[in-house]
């Protein structure tokens, strides 16, 4: 025990957190004694509060997260301005644009739109059209046939699968993931991996360091690189405030050899497989897709790649072989996309907001985490307020109690406007599904919350008349039967304590 409580105490998330908190108390304590001191200074403080405000309010940014940074600004104007101006907004470097710029460049040119297949499905529904064009214009991933997918649920079974797959590959394997954790999930593809390697297998993986901060030893990516596993770790924690901490890499993308590739909510760690019991059932999802569509996840992955290490690759040679293109079929339309928190563009919001919008007969909803700004809950009170059957599940178990709490604050004025919610009672949901009127469907790694919407990297796939959309839905409806209706009553019959916290913890979800 003492020799566990010591390892803690000297790893690598204490030690850093404290440099943090030191390097903040600082702060506070320079800004404090020299607005004590100098009026000259307080009053520089003062007009810093009111500049922050109104870049704030002039902004682009949501108006929740305007709010949850104008209430601080307010309450405490010699701290408050300062620090938005330092750490609030977009911090990305001219340098960071313009390389975020030529890769966007490339990614374009790798991955352009087959315009028989835009016009084909304009003839099948232009509603469907419509979205596949916005998703190609703002994450420049088009919309394919010739792919089939297939649902994965619960985590066992995407588990087994993607085993299955890497065994299989022949020329590449990349893997994007936010959490990798030594366990039996891991160590499993991990022998893979190395088996792959030795073969002349081109084995890559990208890891988010936050995400693994207490799931991987520090230093892991040489760990792999010493088995001949070539890695990336993503935006590194290192011991200084900065906003870019903010940006993580939250997709769990698989790839093998360009015409197989997995994403969704599974990440590699024990719980996604119900191995190790950390919050009851660990309900998740992911979808398969093999064919033409795999393409953009293996640009996605690469043009990441790109990033983290300044390599200029071509994409062209890590297309899918021509003897496997010629197997391909066709089973509806699947569109991956990517979303970035480097645009000013919430692809993933608008393109739920555009399937709520569009819906006439039901909106299913599967997210862990309902923290909802007003954009995404006006859309779905409109849709169950005309007639739409909107149903949500979200936990029942929550893995940290204050995000539980903001979720269970949003209920009641969903549940006034005829939106059903349900808790998920084994234990912890954690699939990010949509399913729209048995013809559309989103599977992605995108929560309900806004690091999903607006500071994480995410994916997902969009899906139109697939198989893999009944499937969904089915499961779904296997879902609520073992789930629990929340009543208006349950809501008006909170604690009026619990209230309050929820509703203190709502006004600052934005910054959480």
């Amino acid at each position: 025990m003492m020799q566990r409580l010591l390892k803690n105490l000297f790893s690598r998330v204490v030690i850093f957190g404290l440099a943090i908190l030191i390097q903040l108390v600082i702060l506070v304590a320079v800004i404090w004694k020299f607005s004590s001191y100098f009026v000259l200074f307080y009053a520089a403080c003062a007009a810093a509060s009111l500049v922050a405000v109104l870049i704030i309010v002039n902004s682009r940014s949501n108006p929740a997260y305007k709010i949850a940074w104008i209430i601080p600004i307010m309450l405490f104007p010699i701290f408050g301005g300062l620090f938005y101006l330092m750490f609030g907004g977009n911090k990305s470097s001219q340098k960071s644009k313009t390389k975020m710029r030529l890769i966007g460049a490339k990614v374009a040119h790798a991955l352009g739109q087959n315009l028989d297949i835009l016009d084909q499905l304009e003839k099948d529904n232009l509603g469907a059209a419509n979205q596949a064009r916005y998703i190609y214009d703002y994450s420049s991933c088009p919309v394919y046939t010739r792919t089939t997918s297939h649902y994965l649920t619960p985590g066992e079974v995407k588990f087994e699968c993607l085993l299955e797959e890497l065994k299989k590959a022949e020329r590449y394997i990349f893997l994007e993931y936010f959490i990798i954790e030594e366990g039996k999930m891991w160590t499993a593809v991990l022998d893979i991996l190395v088996e792959k390697a030795q073969q002349g297998v081109d084995v890559r993986v990208i890891y988010d360091d936050v995400g693994c901060l207490l799931k991987l030893p520090y230093g892991y990516d040489r760990h792999l690189e010493s088995m001949g596993i070539k890695c990336r770790v993503f935006n590194p924690f290192r011991p200084v405030l900065s906003v870019r901490m903010n940006n993580r890499d939250h997709r769990k993308i698989a790839i093998i050899d360009g015409h197989t590739a997995i994403t969704g909510g599974i990440n590699l760690a024990d719980e996604y497989i119900n191995d190790k019991n950390l919050h009851g059932h660990w309900k998740d999802s992911s979808i398969l897709i093999h064919g033409d569509a795999a393409w953009s996840l293996t640009v996605m992955f690469l043009s990441l790649w790109d990033w983290l290490s300044g390599i200029k690759e071509d994409y062209e040679e890590f297309k899918p072989l021509p003897h496997y293109a010629e197997l391909f079929t066709s089973d509806g339309y699947v569109q991956p996309f990517a979303d970035s928190p480097l645009d000013d563009e919430s692809v993933s919001q608008s393109v739920l907001l555009n399937m709520i919008g569009g819906a006439k007969r039901y909106v299913y909803i599967n997210t862990p985490y309902l923290i909802l700004d007003n954009e995404m809950t006006t859309a779905l009170c409109l849709a169950a307020k005309r007639g739409v059957d909107v149903r949500i599940v979200t936990p029942r178990i929550g893995d940290r109690w204050f995000v539980h709490a903001v979720t269970r604050s949003n209920y009641e004025v969903l549940i006034e406007a005829g939106v059903r919610i349900y808790e998920y009672t084994p234990g912890f949901m954690h699939a990010k599904t949509f399913v729209v009127d048995d013809q559309f469907a989103v599977v992605g790694t995108i929560n309900l919350d806004y690091r999903s919407l607006y500071l994480h990297f995410e994916c997902g796939a969009w899906l139109f008349k697939t198989k893999s959309v009944l499937e969904i839905k089915e499961d779904y409806l296997q879902t609520l039967a073992v789930s629990q209706l929340i009543t208006l009553e349950e809501c008006h019959n909170v604690k009026w304590y619990k209230k309050l916290a929820r509703s203190l913890l709502r006004l600052f979800a934005p910054l959480m």
